[in-house]
C-alpha cells in the first residue's frame, strides 16, 4: 500500500498543464497567464496629482509657514480628465484634481488642506495663501512610477486575482491568453443513490458526491462535466467511463465502487477499457483510492463515505487539476496549532477535521466534532485539515501538528 507522499507523486506524473486560449479579459479571473505581458506604455503615462490642492514651484513656496504664509495668484484650473495644461506661469498657481496632470514648470502639489481654500464654492479664486512649504515632488506621481513600458509585468503561470486584471485592464488588454480550463467528468456509483430531488426508500441515500465533489472541481478552475448515478453493474459503470471519454475530458473523477465489496464494480470497468496504477492509500479518511487510465484519460476513484471523497479530493484531485489549470504550485496554505485535545491514530496518515483558536502569537485547535467518515458536518464546521504524520498512534493535548487552511487557496 502507498503512502500519501508516494501516491500524489504518482498521480501528478501523469498531468501537465493545458494548452491556452485567448478569453475576454472579463471571463479571465483566477485563469492562468499562457505568457508574459510586456507593458507597451508607461503607467502613469503622464505626471499626475495624488492629492486635490495646488500646484506650485518649491523654490516659490519654501518660506511657506502657518504664521506667514506664501500668497500667491491662481492662474488657471486642471480638473481630473483634462488635456495636458500648459506651463505653469512663474510666481503663481494652478489649482489641480487627484489625477490630473501635472504642468510643466510645477515641481510640487500642496493639499488643500494647507491653504486656505475652503471648498465651498466651485469659483476659482484669484489668490491662493499657502501654510506649508512642499518638499520637492510632494504629491506628483511620475511617470512610469507603477510601470515603465518594455516592462515585463505580470510572467506566465501568474494566477489572474482582481489586482492582476487591474493591471492588464490599466494596459489596454481586452483579452488575454491563458490555459485552458480541465473538463472533469464526475460519476456516483451505487445502487443505494437515488437523485435528490427523490424521496429515499428503506435503505437508499440521496447522491450527495455528485454536487460536493463538482463544486470542488469548480472552485480549482475545472469544468464539469455531470454523468449522474451509475448502479453496481459493469457495463453502466463502463457506459459512463466511455461517454467520459468521448466528451473529451481530461479526468474522469468517480465515488464508491473502489472498496473490497462484492459489488464494488468499478475496479473491473476500468480495468476492462484500461488500467489501475493502485487502488489503497495509507491515509485516514480515504484509504480505498484509486488511480489508473480508462482509454488514455486519467482516473481517480475516490471513496464513497462523503468526507473520504472530499478529503481525498483535497490531498490528491486538486493539486492534479491545479497543474492541468496552469498552476505552478498547489500547495495548501499550511499553519502549526496545538491539539487541546489527546488524539489517537492507527498509524496512517490522518486528516483530522478542527476549528482552530488564536491565542497570542499562536493558534489552538479543537475537533470539530465526530471524525467518522460519513459526518460532513463536521467538514463544514472545520477551518482545516490537522495532519497526523504516518507512524504516530498517540499526540497528547499541547502537542504541535500542521494544519491545511480550507479557505484561500
Amino acid at each position: 500500500m502507498l503512502t500519501v507522499s508516494e501516491a500524489r507523486e504518482r498521480i501528478l506524473e501523469h498531468f501537465s498543464p493545458l494548452g491556452a486560449e485567448i478569453v475576454p479579459l472579463q471571463r479571465a479571473r483566477n485563469r492562468v497567464l499562457a505568457e508574459d505581458i510586456r507593458a507597451t506604455e508607461n503607467l502613469p503615462p503622464f505626471p499626475n496629482s495624488s492629492m486635490d490642492g495646488y500646484a506650485v514651484r518649491v523654490a516659490e513656496t519654501a518660506s511657506a509657514s502657518a504664521e506667514q504664509p506664501i500668497v500667491l495668484p491662481v492662474s488657471g484650473d486642471i480638473p481630473a480628465g483634462s488635456p495636458i495644461p500648459g506651463p505653469l506661469a512663474p510666481g503663481t498657481a494652478m489649482r489641480i484634481m487627484t489625477g490630473a496632470p501635472v504642468p510643466e514648470g510645477a515641481d510640487a502639489v500642496v493639499p488643500v488642506e494647507e491653504t486656505d481654500d475652503r471648498r465651498d464654492s466651485p469659483h476659482l479664486p484669484k489668490t491662493i495663501r499657502i501654510f506649508k512649504a512642499p518638499t520637492p515632488s510632494a504629491n506628483v506621481r511620475p511617470v512610469g512610477q507603477d510601470v515603465r513600458a518594455g516592462q515585463v509585468v505580470l510572467t506566465a503561470g501568474t494566477v489572474l486575482r482582481p489586482p492582476a486584471m487591474g493591471v492588464l485592464a490599466a494596459l489596454g488588454h481586452p483579452a488575454v491568453k491563458v490555459h485552458r480550463q480541465p473538463l472533469v467528468a464526475v460519476l456516483s456509483t451505487g445502487d443505494e443513490l437515488v437523485r435528490i430531488d427523490e424521496t429515499p426508500r428503506p435503505g437508499q441515500i440521496r447522491d450527495t458526491n455528485s454536487y460536493s465533489i463538482a463544486a470542488s472541481v469548480e472552485q480549482y478552475g475545472g469544468q464539469v462535466l455531470a454523468l449522474g448515478i451509475a448502479r453496481d453493474r459493469l457495463e453502466d459503470v463502463q457506459s459512463k467511463l466511455r461517454q467520459a471519454v468521448e466528451a473529451g475530458a481530461h479526468l474522469i473523477l468517480s465515488s464508491a465502487g473502489v472498496s473490497v465489496g462484492a459489488y464494488d464494480v468499478v475496479k473491473a470497468a476500468v480495468e476492462s477499457d484500461g488500467s489501475l496504477n493502485f487502488w489503497r492509500v495509507k491515509m485516514r479518511p480515504g484509504k480505498p483510492l484509486a488511480f489508473g487510465q480508462v482509454r488514455g484519460v486519467p482516473f481517480i476513484g475516490l471513496p464513497g463515505n462523503p468526507v473520504s471523497s472530499l478529503v481525498g479530493f483535497e490531498v490528491f484531485v486538486r493539486p492534479a487539476l491545479l497543474k492541468l489549470g496552469g498552476h505552478r504550485s498547489w500547495e495548501r496554505l499550511t499553519l502549526h496549532a496545538a491539539l487541546l485535545e489527546p488524539m489517537v491514530s492507527d498509524g496512517r496518515e490522518t486528516y483530522l477535521r478542527v476549528t482552530l483558536e488564536k491565542r497570542g502569537e499562536t493558534y489552538v485547535a479543537h475537533s470539530a466534532g465526530h471524525q467518522g467518515s460519513n459526518i460532513i458536518t463536521s467538514l463544514v464546521k472545520a477551518d482545516g485539515l490537522m495532519i497526523v504524520p504516518e507512524g504516530l498512534t498517540e499526540a497528547p493535548a499541547g502537542a504541535s501538528l500542521p494544519v491545511w487552511l480550507m479557505e484561500g487557496g
